[in-house]
């Protein structure tokens, strides 16, 4: 992948003195195995351990004294990076589920409350599609429905053939018996959530509550941002584990990777 300029995103480059790259565009100059912003190292894994351990934007400006547009361009990278983390293919066994973010409805404005928006399967909030493998990661994505053209395929993609999935009886998934995995199902609708032989998505509900509880949080989240904070909450539940040290210096690398990649620009 071709190296990007972190200002305009060009990547016709030319390499000049003391290993910089410079951009044929904007002429700006930069060291590619640098941060962007102006941040050095320090000030990065500051920014990065506090968002890790759930400060805000104002918070980490706060506690850095570095202005708050810088951390919100800082965090924006941290983000794209987390987003550019990719699992390896799931097995076992998995569990696939949807649902839907926008908010409590009582947190609506009048105009939407009248217009009687339907909640759940249908209604006009956006999907979200999930992947958790038993003992393992999880895997989310901001998908446009839940129809079995747009899910099926990102199961086929992400889950080993032989894998036992586990799901609730959403139309979606009717084939994916029939896909070459073992399907196993729980009926919601009359309140079973286990079939007990092991057929449950309760690992994803767990997910699901952190997810909601963390977008709460912040009060609100437009659409188009949601790719990166969804990413960042993934990240997040996968390594709740590990210290906060280790998250810090794998973020580090992330990033560094990233940008020597192209993935992020500042």
């Amino acid at each position: 992948m071709k190296k990007k300029c972190p200002r305009c995103d060009n990547t016709k480059l030319y390499e000049v003195r003391r290993n910089k790259l410079k951009c044929s565009a904007c002429k700006y100059e930069w060291r590619p195995d640098r941060f962007p912003l102006l941040l050095n190292r320090k000030q990065w894994r500051e920014i990065i351990r506090f968002l890790v351990l759930g400060l805000s934007s104002n918070k980490i400006s706060e506690q850095t004294g570095l202005n708050i547009n810088r951390i919100s361009r800082a965090l924006t990278i941290i983000r794209k990076a987390m987003y550019s983390w990719k699992p390896e293919p799931f097995s076992g066994i998995v569990e696939v589920d949807e649902t839907y973010l926008g908010g409590q409805w009582k947190n609506k404005r009048q105009e939407n409350r009248a217009q009687s928006t339907k909640r759940g399967k249908g209604t006009s909030k956006q999907p979200v599609f999930e992947i958790l493998c038993r003992d393992g990661y999880v895997w989310a994505e901001v998908v446009a429905d839940t129809a079995t053209e747009t899910l099926m395929p990102i199961i086929l993609g992400k889950v080993e053939p032989g894998s036992v999935v586990c799901s609730d009886n959403w139309k979606a998934y009717t084939g994916v018996a029939s896909s070459g995995f073992v399907h196993r199902l729980v009926d919601h609708g009359r309140c079973e959530w286990s079939d007990h032989k092991g057929g449950h998505v309760n690992g994803l509900e767990g997910f699901w509550g952190y997810l909601k509880r963390q977008l709460a949080s912040k009060g609100g989240i437009r659409r188009e941002r949601l790719p990166l904070f969804l990413a960042e909450y993934v990240w997040k539940y996968n390594h709740r584990k590990e210290t906060t040290s280790y998250q810090v210096r794998l973020l580090l690398k992330m990033i560094s990777d990233a940008m020597l990649n192209g993935n992020v620009s500042g």
